[in-house]
């Protein structure tokens, strides 16, 4: 392999942005994780019912 085609090679992201979204109201935000991590899932304070839940990772929106 030529020296040319490492240095042209395209270098993958290391973090995703990704689409969390509440279980109760279907409140929604984005956050960013890394690429190699778990499905995020976190406890969060949801404006619609005014108290903390579960906010589960619904899709990958794009490369960060």
């Amino acid at each position: 392999m030529r020296l040319t085609n490492i240095l042209l090679k395209k270098v993958k992201s290391k973090r995703i942005m990704v689409v969390v979204e509440s279980v109760v109201s279907g409140h929604k935000f984005n956050a960013v994780r890394d690429r190699l991590s778990d499905k995020l899932e976190c406890i969060r304070f949801d404006p619609y019912i005014q108290q903390d839940c579960v906010y589960r990772e619904r899709k990958k929106i794009r490369s960060a």
